[in-house]
């Protein structure tokens, strides 16, 4: 059978790759460091000996060396040239001399070319180091932007790492397991809450009917204003229903989009809800400087427009002012109620959550701003909310 050397590879383990990686990249590196250095010691120190001279004399008188050399050997005993005084001959100062400067040149090529083959390659590992340190973490850099693209609009989708059974498959293998059970709980919370928003409406809607005819006019003294009170109660109550069920429905994303005119539909808005400004005393603006189409669902964004404007009505005060601002892709609803302080804004987002007494007010039940982020997140955007000067609050969402 024949081995594949890249499948192989493939088959090991995170860690025993990185590790061969690397064995093999300082392997590399100091054979190529090695290889520098001797071939460019080699090449100075052949330079600095072409430049050495070696001094030829003559013997000088009393003394010398003979020179024996190979030649016929006489029948009693080897063949000795006579020694002439006048002999050319190396002197062993000049040779002892030569050999220490050959030596010294070679110490300083060697230290000097190490130095800067040592420099050389170490740039070159640091650059190669990086390359590899960045293919070897691909994996986790894909895990980490599969990471941020999943929310709880998305809770489906999966990392999905395919590759050998090693530490960062099992790393991403705990992910989606740990998605599995935030899928499952997310879809359990919104059962819950369609089902159950669902299974109240039908006996208030009995409970309405029977209020209605049961205790039709004319009716005794008292009757009257307890009835009022009981069907004031019930719409409360199938209001909060529908607010519940809205935020259910928005939880679940979209489903079918189409293009909205949002301008057209904040004018619609501010029309219906005419009536409860006039009553608040609050004047209500529409401004747009251009027509904005918003890619999403029209039932939404409807309610995404109503939330914020009655929102700004309700929490106002006599003689105030409630402002819809449609300015690019940007929509911005500001009205001059009471003072926010700017630490509470993230609470307003949060259902069920209100501030102070003076923004209760006599009707509402704090799902109104939880409704319009809800609906925000839907349409890949955000709301968001910044205090007004001198009070007030303006709630903006910046659509893609």
């Amino acid at each position: 059978m024949r081995l594949n050397p890249r499948a192989l590879l493939r088959g090991m383990p995170f860690r025993a790759r990185l590790t061969a990686a690397f064995s093999v990249l300082f392997l590399l590196a100091g054979a190529a460091l090695l290889a520098f250095v001797v071939l460019l010691a080699r090449y100075g120190t052949a330079q600095q000996v072409e430049g050495i001279e070696i001094t030829k004399g003559d013997v000088p008188s009393g003394g010398g060396f003979s020179a024996v050399v190979g030649g016929p050997t006489a029948p009693d005993g080897p063949f000795r040239p006579p020694v002439t005084p006048r002999d050319d001959f190396a002197m062993v100062r000049q040779i002892d001399q030569t050999v220490q400067a050959v030596q010294d040149t070679a110490l300083r090529q060697m230290v000097l070319w190490s130095a800067v083959g040592l420099l050389v390659m170490a740039l070159l590992a640091g650059l190669l180091g990086r390359w590899l340190a960045g293919r070897a973490l691909g994996p986790v850099a894909a895990m980490t932007e599969a990471t941020r693209r999943i929310s709880e609009q998305n809770l489906h989708q999966r990392l999905a790492l395919t590759g050998p059974d090693d530490e960062l498959h099992r790393l991403a293998d705990t992910f989606d397991t740990m998605l599995d059970r935030l899928e499952k709980s997310f879809e359990s919370q919104r059962r819950f809450v369609a089902n159950a928003s669902h299974e109240l409406r039908t006996p208030l809607a009995v409970q309405r009917t029977s209020l209605e005819v049961g205790l039709a006019d004319p009716l005794p003294d008292g009757l009257a204003d307890v009835r009022e009170d009981l069907l004031t109660a019930n719409r409360e109550a199938e209001r909060l229903i529908n607010a519940l069920l809205l935020l259910a429905r928005s939880d679940r994303g979209l489903e079918e989009t189409e293009t909205v005119d949002l301008s057209a539909a904040a004018r619609l808005v501010a029309a219906e809800l005419a009536p409860q400004a006039e009553s608040e005393q609050v004047d209500v603006e529409v401004t747009a400087d251009r027509k904005l189409t918003v890619l999403g669902d029209p039932v939404l964004l409807r309610h995404l427009l109503t939330n914020l404007v009655r929102n700004a009505i309700q929490y106002n005060h006599p003689g105030g002012r409630v402002r819809v601002l449609i300015d690019g892709r940007t929509l911005t609803v500001a009205n001059t109620g009471p003072p926010v302080p700017a630490d509470r804004l993230p609470d307003l987002f949060e259902p069920f959550r209100r501030l102070a007494q003076d923004r209760i007010g006599t009707t509402g039940h704090g799902l109104g701003l939880a409704i319009v982020r809800s609906i925000a997140e839907a349409h890949g955007t955000e709301a968001t909310a910044e205090p007004g000067r001198p009070g007030g609050l303006a709630v903006t969402v910046r659509f893609p």
